[in-house]
């Protein structure tokens, strides 16, 4: 009975929503980028064509596990894979037949329809960083997270004109229960940010909880017919997929969310040392995740996902940002292109212990990957460092000002008339300049990508200034962004509906920490 009223409540309220929403404060957001640029392509029609078979082969002859779900082994036993205890082998073209039914081209929902994004075909939508359990800042250096510190990763998301989505846990709350986190962190996305968002993806029942909560903010029947989640599913490479990650696809692909099937590979550890060797790998737990997610509910919406990189064979530690890592981010996109699935990877990836030079190499690297490689979803796009185990708010800022950069090279490079500029060549001739030509006056404020963070400032005044480094400056930007930022208009019915829901939730358990 109560949460039959706290859907009826939910409806109303558009009186005093329109209301909050002509008194609230318009934030610039960019729209997601479409490129019109090729793709980089460095796999031969040969070199395809081996991966695929040789991925067939793994299916069909070694085959993957589905451990801990008796009900994954019946759907795959019917569909005609052969099951020997929690090994499924799947014949050649089967996983690639089912596959098929999976949408190109997603949309997905945000409560502002004006920051709706859409993933697939030649789109790049960016979302930032997911799942580091500390937090570094100027003020506070490196500490365990805590849901103030995600609470304002979420408003900064928010105010950053180039990232489109709000991602999903931009650092892990330690303070809050692990099983009541989801709750907090949901309903965070919900309040403060109109972008779209993610779901819970630690256990099947938080997934249900997203997907209920997702009932109230955008109605129920919106939801089954619409995606308005994305959620990342890992697989455990190599070739296992467990019931816990599996147990969440299963929700909501059963609701018509999507999922984000990635293998989590770090390179010699959990996968070949070889790029054709990895890339091997990579499509076939992919074709057996997506495949997976297609038994549950034909036409579901998935992306495929490669989250690959190399290791220091002297630590034995992840590293980012290497040539090989791109390597197989370009072959990751040509093999999912061919599949015709939305593709995730890329970031702002990087191993450095602070937002240091290291941190900016391998992050230009790996963003910059992700633009010519034709990634659909690019996760942890800003804020990554130490490997992923830190959300770092500088960092953050610095990531989310060089994604303007990616929108203006998707661009392309116009050939219009004003672009061709003869006009303006005819002005200045031989040995004038075009400063106060008609065609700059024109074209000025457009011509160029301006960075709102980095110092184009002559060395005399930067030193006046107090001889800011790049840090200093993040740090600064951080501040005034959380200054100025105004929470987004929402239904007061919707939002006392999300909190009733949470705290309902929350009262119905008792605090878990592990």
């Amino acid at each position: 009975m109560a949460e039959a009223g706290t859907r009826r409540r939910a409806r109303g309220g558009g009186g005093a929503a329109r209301r909050a929403e002509r008194t609230s404060v318009k934030i610039e957001a960019a729209r997601y980028i479409e490129r019109n640029i090729p793709n980089f392509e460095i796999l031969t029609s040969e070199a395809i064509e081996i991966i695929e078979a040789n991925a067939e082969a793994v299916l069909e002859e070694v085959g993957v596990n589905f451990v801990s779900n008796p009900a994954a082994l019946a759907r795959w036993k019917e569909a005609g894979a052969s099951v020997d205890g929690e090994r499924v082998r799947i014949p050649r073209g089967l996983a690639r037949k089912l596959c098929a039914t999976a949408p190109a081209r997603i949309t997905q929902h945000a409560r502002n329809p004006e920051r709706n994004v859409e993933i697939g075909g030649k789109t790049l939508v960016c979302a930032p960083v997911y799942g580091p359990p500390f937090v570094r800042d100027t003020e506070g250096g490196r500490r365990y997270a805590t849901m103030a510190d995600f609470e304002k990763f979420v408003k900064l998301g928010y105010m950053s004109k180039w990232l489109h989505h709000s991602g999903g846990t931009v650092c892990e709350p330690t303070d809050v229960p692990v099983n009541k986190r989801h709750l907090d962190m949901l309903r965070a996305h919900m309040i403060y940010s109109d972008k779209p968002f993610m779901g819970s993806v630690t256990e099947p029942s938080r997934a249900q909880d997203s997907v209920d909560m997702c009932g109230l903010l955008f109605g129920e029947q919106f939801v089954q017919d619409n995606t308005v989640m994305t959620s990342l599913i890992n697989i455990n490479s190599p070739m296992t997929f467990d019931d816990v990650m599996m147990g969440a696809l299963e929700v909501y692909a059963a609701n018509n969310q999507a999922c984000i099937v990635s293998p989590f590979i770090v390179g010699g550890a959990m996968a070949p040392v070889s790029v054709a060797g990895t890339l091997t790998q990579v499509l076939a737990e992919v074709l057996a995740g997506v495949a997976y997610s297609q038994l549950v509910r034909p036409g579901a919406p998935v992306i495929a996902g490669a989250f690959v990189t190399s290791i220091d064979m002297n630590s034995g530690a992840p590293t980012f940002g290497t040539p090989e890592a791109s390597q197989i981010l370009y072959g990751a996109g040509q093999l999912f292109r061919r599949l015709g699935l939305p593709f995730r990877s890329g970031g702002g990836l990087c191993g450095s212990k602070l937002p240091d030079a290291q941190a900016a190499y391998e992050t230009a690297h790996t963003h910059n990957a992700a633009l010519m490689g034709g990634v659909n979803f690019m996760l942890h796009a800003c804020g990554w460092l130490e490997g992923g185990l830190v959300s770092s708010f500088e960092k953050f800022v610095m990531d989310a000002d060089q994604l303007g950069v990616l929108h203006k090279l998707a661009e392309g490079v116009a050939a219009d008339a004003n672009a061709q500029a003869l006009d303006a060549i005819h002005e200045v001739g031989p040995g004038g300049h075009y400063l106060g030509c008609a065609h700059t006056q024109a074209n000025f404020k457009e011509a160029f990508w301006r960075s709102n963070l980095l110092d184009y400032k002559p060395f005399e005044t930067w030193a006046d200034e107090g001889a800011r480094d790049t840090n200093q400056l993040a740090s600064e930007r951080v501040a005034t962004l959380l200054s100025q930022y105004q929470q987004p208009a929402i239904d007061p019915a919707k939002r006392e509906a999300i909190d009733a829901f949470v705290a309902r939730r929350k009262e119905e358990m008792p605090d878990a920490f592990v």
